[in-house]
């Protein structure tokens, strides 16, 4: 019992580690994540309609209550944007249809979006997929349904995943670490993750990937992958100073101004400094030389924080 304990407890941490890592990409609607939305809500609600009716798609059974009849054009608005979703129609039916996704869909529509955004770090997985399902359709999924859903949700996400880019401003790498399975063992793999910000300060993320480490190879390989898509124009990259990802970026991106992250720097900074009571004074320091107005004030506090 205190072992299922221990692993419910660790399960529940990283489900709040994970959300708390995808939460910006959800802020932010990583670019496109309306469209993914759209496609699971308009899928949810098919499966609504298909069982309503008793019968899939084309299915003749004496069971049938009603026919399917087209769809209705629908607008919602969500925090990731407008929504436009196709509402099935249904006739010849004893008691009217009305679809209850949407209801649902909008109550849910935080834990919705997480769920599509781990899907896209991640990739689909059949548990997930019937999660989503189940939530916003209010009742059990047959293995059918799911499957199909699967399928429109992983071309939706792999659209996104493969998207044109264009061209990008600033660019601000960093990567975490996700427990993976590979070749039947479960291994620690490397998340790669590139966020860019463009002419018009619109931020999305531009691409995610999954590596066996932050080699100089594996960022390279992303960095040109990205590239590949149309990312051009880029004249200031952010990062922590992890050495693989220097010279894969030194490869990749020749040239391009590179700056330390200044959160890395400070958090980085707080393990020099002995003395608990002195922690928060260097972090208002090293924060008050970053915000001076100009770098002659910077260098005058800086003076002042070594003395």
């Amino acid at each position: 019992k205190q072992r299922k304990d221990e692993q419910a407890m660790t399960h529940e941490q990283k489900g709040t580690a994970m959300e708390a890592v995808l939460q910006p990409i959800f802020e932010r609607g990583f670019d496109g994540i309306g469209e993914v939305l759209s496609s699971a809500l308009n899928f949810a609600m098919l499966v609504e309609r298909e069982n309503a009716l008793g019968a899939q798609p084309y299915e003749r059974t004496p069971e049938r209550a009603g026919h399917a009849n087209g769809f209705k054009p629908r607008t919602l608005k969500t925090r990731v944007g407008e929504l436009s979703l196709r509402v099935p129609q249904v006739r010849g039916a004893e008691t009217p249809f009305r679809t209850s996704v949407l209801e649902r869909g909008q109550r849910h529509e935080r834990a919705l979006a997480l769920s599509l955004a781990e899907m896209y770090v991640q990739g689909i997985a059949t548990r997930r997929v019937t999660e989503v399902l189940e939530t916003m359709c209010g009742c059990p999924v047959s293995s059918e349904q799911v499957s199909r859903a699967s399928a429109t949700l992983d071309e939706e996400l792999e659209k996104r995943r493969n998207r044109p880019l264009g061209c990008v401003k600033a660019l601000i790498l960093d990567a975490f670490y996700e427990k993976v399975r590979r070749d039947g063992a479960v291994v620690n793999g490397a998340v790669l993750v590139a966020s860019g910000i463009f002419e018009d300060g619109r931020r999305a993320v531009l691409g995610v990937s999954v590596s066996v480490s932050e080699h100089e190879v594996h960022w390279r390989t992303f960095l040109q992958g990205l590239k590949d898509r149309g990312m051009h124009g880029v004249r200031f990259v952010v990062s922590d100073d992890h050495e693989g990802l220097k010279k894969g970026l030194g490869a990749a991106l020749p040239g391009v101004v590179w700056q330390r992250c200044q959160c890395h720097l400070q958090c980085n900074a707080q393990a020099y400094v002995t003395k608990h009571e002195l922690k928060a004074q260097v972090a208002a320091d090293i924060r008050a030389i970053f915000n001076a107005p100009s770098l002659e004030e910077a260098k005058r506090l800086l003076d002042k924080a070594v003395e």
